[in-house]
């Protein structure tokens, strides 16, 4: 280290004093021991408990899927179809602004059969013929609930602890607190699905933002196409010895601004620069296919090989997590089913049973489900009643936040459990709810984290994905 960088380190503290090392081989390694600091700045992961899960893979699906279409199978619909809901339950929530003003909202019965699956005999319905194959290996969880009953606000809630937009995502928590295990490719990658999918909810970038933490913990977007990383490739044509030089020297002057105005931004530009000059490397190596068998395309379909779709994406999951990236996000838009469900659930099942299946699958022959916890599912349910206020084939479903389902597997969640219960219309939880704060500090603890100790000073406060609230479901743990 030259005495020009030894100057720079005089006097200030030891994650300030790695921001600063630019120089050749010291700027390799820079970025990976950065990342490897835990937010006490000791340069250990916070941990408070062994750890079952390395890694988390969140499929999320955007809208809202019906779960007494899907997964929560409730008799009671027939016998009660064409009847007023609230002439059969209590009103216990609010209802969002397109039913609360109709006279009446009828009971309308599924037009999916569903059977018992699998040797733990969960419901599933015809509409998840793969899913239901793999019934055993996955924790069912039907008592989820949430706060909100608005997709934005709802989302926020899901991804950050917290419905107003500002705080930091799941990912970047965990990047913050775990840090990285690969110095190659970020900490927290988020992969969008792309396609005409109607009724699609926006994605804002917020929902895998950094917030108030540090600005190398946000999630980083892989896109389709060729160039999965924007701005990612050099044009220039120099050779990798003259882009070590430049980046040397660029380097080299952000510390120097670093050292002047200790502006923890540019720690986050260093890194940036740091990382992004290794994944031009790293991410074409992940996006070739070509290292792929056969038997892998038979198992997550044809879908597999087209560059953004969700089933690519599924894919994708699985090689980063054998790259051990902390944080994979998936979204899947389009399941907003307002109006026609009948002709549109379908098609969003047809594009996620599959790969859904295939990921697990994959994961557990690869023998990665055991340290890897996969996610399914949305930011709130629907409702048991038509969206429309009128008994018609078409019918549509309305947002439900008092209950719907989710699909946890691996990370040492407990595999073939049925976990929670709704009434008999799936209006409220009657056993064994599980909040959104509930399952954030169940993900922790399978990650080695207490909810509680994982804080960030912001503003005079100190914050935690929880917020205030959550506790960790035993029940659902192996």
């Amino acid at each position: 280290m030259n005495e020009q960088i030894q100057s720079m380190l005089a006097g200030i503290n030891r994650r300030r004093a790695l921001g600063t090392i630019t120089g050749g081989l010291g700027a390799m390694a820079f970025g990976s021991m950065l990342s490897a600091d835990g937010p006490d700045g000791q340069g250990e992961p916070v941990t408070h408990h062994p750890a079952k899960a390395k890694r988390v893979i969140y499929l999320f699906q955007s809208g809202g899927p019906s779960q007494v279409d899907l997964m929560d199978y409730k008799p009671a619909l027939n016998k009660l179809h064409g009847q007023d809901m609230f002439a059969n339950v209590e009103q216990s929530s609010r209802l969002t602004g397109f039913t609360s003003e109709h006279k009446i909202h009828p009971i309308i019965d599924t037009q999916y059969k569903f059977k018992k699956r699998g040797e733990c005999g969960s419901w599933v319905s015809d509409l998840l013929p793969h899913m239901s194959g793999i019934v055993d290996d996955v924790c069912t969880i039907r008592g989820v609930s949430t706060k909100l009953v608005n997709h934005d606000p709802a989302m926020t809630f899901m991804q950050t602890g917290h419905n107003l937009a500002g705080r930091p995502s799941i990912g970047s928590w965990l990047s913050y607190g775990l840090g990285s295990m690969n110095r190659d490719l970020p900490d927290f990658v988020v992969l969008v699905s792309s396609g005409d999918l109607p009724t699609m909810q926006p994605l804002n970038s917020r929902l895998w933002g950094n917030g108030f933490l540090p600005g190398r913990h946000q999630g980083v977007r892989f896109r389709s196409g060729a160039e999965p990383v924007l701005y990612l490739n050099d044009p220039s044509g120099k050779s990798l010895t003259e882009k070590r030089r430049m980046l040397d020297t660029i380097n080299r002057l952000n510390a120097e601004e670093l050292q002047r105005t200790g502006n923890p931004e540019i720690e986050t530009r260093i890194a940036q620069y740091e990382m992004a000059f290794r994944m031009q490397t790293s991410v074409p190596d992940l996006a070739d296919l070509s290292d792929e068998p056969e038997s892998t395309f038979d198992l997550y379909g044809s879908q597999a090989r087209q560059s953004g779709s969700y089933a690519f994406n599924c894919l994708m999951a699985r090689r980063l997590a054998e790259r051990d990236v902390r944080f994979i996000q998936l979204y899947h838009s389009g399941w907003d089913h307002h109006f026609d469900l009948p002709s549109h659930l379908p098609k969003r099942c047809r594009e996620t049973d599959r790969a859904t299946a295939a990921l697990i699958t994959d994961l557990k022959q690869r023998g990665l489900l055991d340290d890897t916890i996969v996610i399914w599912g949305g930011e709130f349910g629907r409702t048991a009643f038509s969206q429309s206020g009128d008994v018609a084939k078409s019918y549509g479903r309305d947002h439900h936040a008092n209950c719907f389902t989710k699909i946890v597997a691996g990370g040492g969640f407990r595999a073939g459990l049925n976990y929670g219960e709704t009434d008999e219309l799936s209006y409220r939880v009657v056993r064994d709810e599980v909040t959104v704060h509930d399952l954030h500090a169940t993900i922790l603890n399978q990650l080695g984290i207490d909810h509680e100790r994982l804080t960030y000073l912001s503003q005079g406060r100190r914050y935690r994905l929880t917020d205030v609230e959550g506790h960790v479901v035993h029940g659902i743990l192996a």
